[in-house]
């Protein structure tokens, strides 16, 4: 299509006839699935009939094109009409529509990427804006000029993340992205806070730095007007609010409370129609435009330098963290390292020093940190986001959703565990390996030294999905050599003979007071054997197993709650076998304290663990 009929009356009627389309695909699709939220797609129809058919540059057939725009559905709910633009777009067969929310359909009732046209999952609100942010920095990254669309509700305008992600934005100058907001006054059970102000969220984007415009968003011409102005060089952040009605275009649902997530019922779906149009025949063709420019190439990974450390030096698995990821990204040009301002804590300082360029710097914002990192996998990064691990509770939700998302990223919590000291329960990570374990198909790595920190900071960047690594603050001694090997689902047996009594099970902080308690139970006449448990999930079962088995008594101890843990991950391991077992945790509230002090307080530190194996080689112990 040339520009001429870009701009004729037929197109602007073609774009208005195309929004009837989505509306009928909206109405119709719920309708046969029974459930869904048509109002909220009858109100976004225009702006989504705009931005597929006006705005986006999309290679349709191949939804993976680097050079592809981007659009992102943060108001998840709003997927019925999203699913009919892109059958519209020929991604797929219009009939497929009817198979909405079925069990055997990738048509899922919020978007998720089973279907290749959904980059992302949504439908937990306020986390698209992130996500898109995410995108438009790996945009930039990479040279590229195409842009990213997030189309938002004004209910999810209450999340936090939402006002994280546009302060970044504009911080980060990102006028590749474009937020356009379908305020149409309603949420879930009410009317939303600002109603139908508008103008109220105007200035509060344009306060945040962004650039702003203010439209009807039933209006076509104006939505092609906004959208082309969006399209320039100023800098900014474009954010397009539309002012719209829910329910628009079926009398008996427009503007009214009461209808969000219920479908129209069979009986009124003759009516609903009715009032839309049976004649929906486009007065010219619609396409989604091809994108332009020429894809990014990247070098294949290389092989980073090994570990180097003295015999006997002490190095905080935090600090070998940090010294491994600038290696990893001298060699993988992948790898982008994200961080809550904690970089001179959690060591990812020393990849901002080797490779600006790939750096994020999200500040103190969590949940914005890990959302930027949802996006910057979908477009083929590999994001390491690294704060103290009792703040990524705050970003739980972004992690959940980016397991829905099959997000490839990779997590960093350090000072985990009293062992922090000093600083007090407001900075322990103390609840973070229940959390990760529980993140379907994680990877959860909790190194001991310096060398496995470094193995398995290489080894996260080479494993699928979520991977979390727990990094501790104290400074460690060295038990490995350089070329020592890990993998995922192993551990290490680092002392051990036939005639051990008793398994200690360690990670981080506490191996090295079983490793302790070892010396001082074998002074005693009783041989223990010790185990690195540096995969945490996967959990090495047969090793485990073979332990309880030979040794007939297992103890673990974790700088960690008992409930989720390290103690929990042997203890499904070893089911069903007769073994004593207990489990050494933090049990109660902690307090500031020395490292020592507290290790003592709470009971596992190696003189506890001590009188952990001299109970157990005389009583049956329970967990």
């Amino acid at each position: 299509m040339n520009e001429q009929s870009r701009n004729s009356t037929d197109y602007f009627r073609a774009l208005e006839v195309m929004a009837n389309r989505l509306r009928r695909h909206s109405i119709t699709s719920t309708t046969a699935a029974g459930s869904g939220h048509p109002s909220t797609c009858l109100s976004s129809a225009e702006l989504i009939a705009v931005i597929f058919f006006h705005a986006l540059r999309f290679d349709v057939k191949n939804p993976d094109n680097p050079l592809n725009d981007r659009f992102v559905l943060s108001k998840g709910h709003g997927i019925p009409a999203v699913w009919g633009a892109w059958a519209e777009a020929g991604a797929f067969s219009v009939e497929l529509l009817e198979t909405l929310r079925r069990i055997d359909s990738d048509l899922e009732g919020h978007p998720t990427p089973r279907n290749p046209w959904a980059d992302v999952a949504t439908g937990s609100l306020g986390q698209g804006l992130s996500i898109g942010l995410g995108m438009a920095i790996s945009n930039r990254m990479d040279g590229l000029s195409n842009r990213v669309f997030v189309l938002t509700g004004d209910g999810e305008l209450a999340e936090g993340s939402v006002w994280e992600a546009a302060m970044l934005a504009s911080y980060r100058g990102l006028d590749n992205l474009v937020a356009v907001l379908d305020i149409n006054r309603y949420g879930q059970s009410q009317q939303t806070m600002y109603g139908g102000q508008v103008e109220v969220y105007r200035k509060r984007f344009e306060a945040f730095g962004w650039d702003t415009q203010v439209i009807d968003g039933h209006d076509v011409g104006e939505i092609v007007r906004a959208l082309d102005r969006a399209d320039g060089d100023s800098g900014k952040p474009q954010a397009i609010i539309a002012d719209t009605l829910k329910g628009k275009g079926v009398s008996f649902m427009e503007n009214r409370d009461g209808w969000h997530g219920k479908p129209v019922p069979p009986a009124q779906l003759a009516e609903a129609l009715a009032e839309i149009g049976e004649d929906l025949e486009l007065p010219l063709a619609l396409n989604v435009r091809m994108p332009e420019g020429e894809a990014p190439q990247f070098p294949a990974p290389g092989e980073p330098d090994p570990p180097s450390y003295e015999s006997g030096a002490r190095v905080a698995t935090r600090q070998a963290y940090g010294t491994a990821l600038a290696k990893l990204g001298a060699s993988h040009a992948r790898v982008v390292a994200l961080d809550g301002d904690t970089k001179n804590s959690t060591y990812s300082l020393r990849f901002l020093e080797a490779h600006p360029e790939r750096f994020v710097e999200c500040f103190i914002a969590e949940s914005n940190m890990v959302g930027a990192a949802v996006g910057l996998s979908a477009l083929g990064k590999i994001p390491f986001a690294s704060t103290f691990a009792c703040f990524l509770t705050r970003a739980y939700d972004q992690i959940r959703m980016g397991a829905i998302s099959q997000g490839n990223f990779k997590l960093c919590g350090s000072h985990c565990g009293i062992s922090i000291g000093p600083d007090g329960p407001s900075q322990m990570g103390l609840e973070d390996i229940a959390m990760m374990r529980a993140i379907p198909g994680s990877t959860v790595f909790y190194p001991s030294d310096a060398v496995s920190s470094e193995r398995l900071v290489k080894l996260a960047a080479e494993t699928p999905g979520i991977v979390y690594i727990r990094t501790s603050r104290p400074k460690t001694p060295i038990l490995y050599g350089a070329n020592e090997t890990f993998e995922v689902g192993g551990s290490k047996v680092l002392r051990s003979s036939d005639s051990d009594r008793v398994t200690l099970v360690g990670a981080g902080i506490t191996l090295h007071e079983a490793l302790a308690a070892h010396e001082e139970l074998a002074g005693r006449g009783i041989a223990s054997r010790v185990i690195d448990l540096y995969s945490v999930k996967p959990v090495d079962k047969a090793t485990l197993r073979r332990a309880a088995r030979e040794t007939g008594s297992i103890i673990t101890i974790e700088d960690h709650y008992p409930e989720g843990g390290l103690g929990d991950a042997v203890l499904d391991a070893i089911a069903n076998l007769d073994c004593q077992y207990r489990k050494m945790a933090v049990r109660g509230l902690p307090r500031s304290g020395d490292s020592e002090a507290l290790l003592a307080e709470f009971e596992i530190d190696s003189a506890a663990i001590v009188e952990a194996v001299l109970e157990a080689v005389d009583t049956t112990i329970t967990a």
